[in-house]
Order: C-alpha cells, then structure tokens, then sequence
C-alpha cells in the first residue's frame, strides 16, 4: 500500500515540477520537486513489483516500470547539469511518460488476459 502512495504522489510532484518552468513560477527550485518526485516513484516502483505469481509478461512490464522510474531520476539529474543545454530533462520526463502511459495501459490487460486464461483452463 505505501508503494501505491509513494508511486502516485512521485508521478504528481513530477507532473508538477515539469509544469513550473512553463508558467514561470519557482523557477530556482523546481528541480527539487522533480528529483523527490523522481525519488519517491523510484522508490514506489520497487515497492509494487509484480509477484512471482503473475504471468511473465506482467513481471517484464513490472520491471519496466522501474526503469520507466530511472528515466526520470536521469532527467533530475539533467535538471542540476550546469553545462547542459537546460532542456535536456524534458526529453527524459516525455520518454518516462509515454513509457509510463505504455505500462498503465498493458499490465492491466495482461492480467486480464492471464485470469481469462486461468478462468478457461478451469473449465
């Protein structure tokens, strides 16, 4: 359950952090948001991993996920890069989140194609 938290409120201090540069608010310090958001999704994500009970697709997916967590943690770390060009991590935060949305898309139906298997197989 507290990796369900941890993972939610890390997604939504990133979400928040990425968006604070647009509307020039907190410019000097956005990227601690991002890299405790980053931080606590990482944390979350190794918190929730598939069990060895899940079907092999949804354990792949699982890992996924945490390397969906690095990639954000890379980009807060672009964020504190003084020779960087200063947009670097934005690349970071968009491929975390396609991968982000990836996953939230697959490991559902993965598991539900895995209990209609299971369901079938009863019969």
């Amino acid at each position: 359950m507290l990796g369900f938290w941890l993972t939610n409120i890390g997604l939504l201090a990133i979400m928040v952090a990425a968006a604070l540069p647009l509307f020039n608010v907190f410019r000097d310090g956005f990227g601690y948001v991002y890299a405790a958001g980053a931080a606590m999704l990482l944390a979350g994500r190794f918190l929730t991993l598939p069990s060895k009970d899940e079907a092999l697709r949804v354990r792949r997916l699982g890992r996924m996920e945490v390397w969906t967590a690095l990639v954000f943690a890379v980009g807060a770390v672009f964020i504190f890069l003084p020779q960087g060009a200063g947009n670097d991590w934005l690349a970071f935060t968009m491929a975390g989140g396609v991968l982000t949305i990836y996953t939230s898309i697959m490991i559902p139906r993965e598991r539900k194609k895995a209990a209609e298997q299971k369901m079938g197989a009863k019969k």
